[in-house]
């Protein structure tokens, strides 16, 4: 080896880059594996598992004021959930909810949907065991009631609104996320999202929203792991909110979503840390990966290592596609259609990664809320739905298809 560096340091150099990738990249993957096949075991909670009934809700749904996509939101909410708040930061029109707008002298540490949330804790009155916040185009499905546990998580099943790229890597991403079935093992879960997530009334009281962050969500249950401890759970119902219906939205919501995260990374313990930067650097900078297997292949027995180097990329470049298997048996797509994702799969996972290596390189510090589309456009693009097929649905069933057992054949379209 130290022939070999003093032969060509500059092409040692490279090698020695290449490998720091290739470890940065496989500690994230190797970690995933192991909270996919390991910790997750026993995580999931199915839908009737519940201990919290509808009584024990209320339901707020936040928005700036987009009428006509909250109201397909509120129209799915089931009847039995009878507290339905609207929080909107200008005055909208909405049947089959209260509707209460945040002044705008209201001040607080936090901002933008954060200032939102604050001021509904602290203004909206609420008597229930657990606040369910939806964001304004979350749509429920097969919701009977909450488990026992501080913080709930939803999974969800993002609906497909026109762009076939953003809706691919929203399959990718699904995969991906199988891992928080992992994190009721964890102190510290690594992330939450906020568009389906319930949190008890007591614990939202003690920790508050009044903190300036743009990714609220994960920042609230990061500071509550820290003071308070946290329960965590995740029901599978799979509620059904919008794919960016643009690569430019999907691109601004990731780099959002890793800006944030970076900014209250100091909220972490230091055993937490490497963990989750590896897992930043991994995502923006997983199209690097393509390259790795294409390095290996051009510098064969040019640097001690390189034959192992080949092998290890090549099974880091495999677990993309793992990814993409997870996500569309979630998605309950036909296994006949699973070669197709796996083709498209670098598609997917570049333009999913784009939105974060522009966050990586350059944070954004303001929230911006990701571009929506009517419930009209949602059913045009799905030619399985009927017209009125979202404004008619009954949260507390499933909005297409009538079992988990009932597979599609259908690429873009559920």
């Amino acid at each position: 080896m130290r022939e070999f560096v003093a032969t060509d340091p500059a092409l040692a150099a490279v090698v020695a880059a290449l490998w720091i990738a290739l470890l940065l990249y496989g500690l994230s993957a190797v970690w995933w594996v192991f909270e996919s096949a390991v910790l997750a075991r026993g995580g999931r909670v199915d839908p009737e598992d519940v201990e919290w009934g509808y009584e024990d809700v209320q339901v707020r749904i936040l928005t700036i004021d987009a009428e006509a996509v909250v109201q397909a939101t509120v129209n799915a909410v089931p009847d039995g959930l009878d507290d339905v708040r609207v929080i909107a930061e200008a005055p909208i029109d909405v049947d089959g909810a209260l509707v209460h707008v945040v002044p705008e002298e209201f001040e607080c540490a936090a901002t933008n949907k954060g200032r939102a949330v604050e001021w509904a804790r602290r203004e909206v009155p609420c008597d229930r065991e657990y606040v369910l916040y939806l964001d304004e185009d979350t749509i429920m499905a097969g919701f009977e009631g909450l488990p026992d546990a501080d913080v709930v998580q939803f999974t969800e099943k993002p609906l497909y609104t026109g762009s076939r790229i953003a809706y691919l890597s929203e399959v990718f991403r699904v995969g991906y996320q199988y891992e928080q079935f992992a994190f009721r093992r964890l102190n510290y879960p690594l992330y939450a999202w906020g568009g389906g997530v319930a949190i008890r009334r007591s614990l939202e009281d003690a920790i508050t929203w009044d903190v300036a962050t743009i990714t609220e969500d994960t920042n609230f249950i990061w500071r509550a792991a820290d003071r308070e401890g946290v329960s965590f759970a995740v029901l599978d119902v799979r509620f059904r909110n919008q794919a960016p219906p643009s690569l430019r939205a999907m691109a601004k919501q990731r780099r959002r979503w890793i800006s944030g995260t970076r900014a209250d990374g100091h909220l972490l313990p230091s055993l937490y840390r490497p963990l989750y930067y590896t897992r930043i650097v991994a995502w923006a900078f997983s199209p690097l990966v393509p390259l790795l297997v294409f390095a290996a292949a051009v510098f064969p027995g040019t640097a001690p290592g390189m034959e192992w180097y080949r092998t290890a990329s090549l099974a880091l470049f495999g677990v993309l596609f793992v990814y993409t298997l997870v996500g569309a048996s979630g998605y309950d797509k036909h296994p006949l259609t699973w070669p197709l994702y796996l083709l498209l799969t670098p598609i997917a996972f570049l333009a999913h990664s784009v939105g974060a290596l522009w966050g990586v390189v350059s944070p954004v510090t303001t929230f911006e809320v990701t571009e929506k589309v009517t419930p009209e456009t949602v059913e045009s693009v799905h030619e399985t739905m009927d017209e009125g097929a979202l404004s008619s649905h009954d949260g507390s069933e499933r909005l297409t298809r009538e079992s988990d057992e009932e597979f599609t054949f259908d690429v873009f379209d559920d």
